[in-house]
């Protein structure tokens, strides 16, 4: 296996475990074990992987339905259809999480331990002082969609993102290809690019400002 890059696991440990994690202030934070971030993570994976199975036992239970319900038209079956793709792409969502989060562990094991998690600590912290800022900033440029509305992973990837650009001194390329690697690994098909679009409104804020 190849040395994953400390800051990549990084991104992927504070994006997951910045929910759980309380408390913001830089003792609050050093609390926290590497095991703590890693603890964090997997439960965030967890919780998302059974509401992920939900969802695709309700879509299969209503295509089922459906089908009893109906004469068999062909719309019937079309629908029924559609419900059981959105179930299967559900489930596989599901098993990919799953995979994540057995994963998880060895590439920290891997990449080194102290590195992923002093950055680690420091992303979540940032984000977390930083929040009503930050969260501002993409009010602003999210015009036709308020910022509450996105998925929670979404919301996270974002403030990830913004922290790094404006207060870590992350070039924006690297925050943005980094944000939309992870949107490709945690969110649905299409977050990857409106993610990147946003942060690219943003940086053009930025700019003028």
């Amino acid at each position: 296996m190849s040395r994953p890059q400390p800051r990549r696991i990084s991104r992927e440990l504070a994006l997951l475990s910045l929910s759980q994690i309380k408390g913001s202030s830089a003792e609050k934070l050093e609390e926290n074990e590497l095991e703590d971030l890693v603890f964090a993570a997997i439960k965030t994976l967890t919780e998302e992987i059974q509401d992920l199975l939900e969802s695709a036992s309700t879509d299969v239970k209503k295509g089922n339905d459906h089908l009893l319900q109906s004469d068999i038209l062909s719309s019937d079956l079309q629908s029924s259809k559609t419900m059981v793709e959105s179930a299967l792409q559900l489930t596989k969502n599901a098993i990919n999480r799953l995979g994540n989060a057995v994963e998880l562990p060895l590439f920290i094991q891997v990449a080194g331990q102290y590195e992923v998690r002093k950055y680690a600590l420091e992303l979540i912290g940032t984000v977390k002082r930083r929040r009503k800022e930050i969260d501002q900033i993409l009010d602003q440029v999210l015009v036709d969609w308020q910022f509450k509305r996105l998925s929670k992973i979404d919301q996270d990837i974002l403030r990830l993102a913004l922290a790094e650009m404006l207060f870590l001194a992350i070039p924006q390329k690297v925050a943005i290809n980094e944000a939309v690697e992870l949107a490709k690994r945690y969110s649905d098909d299409d977050a990857h690019r409106f993610i990147n679009g946003v942060l690219r409104r943003v940086t053009d804020q930025v700019a003028v400002s």
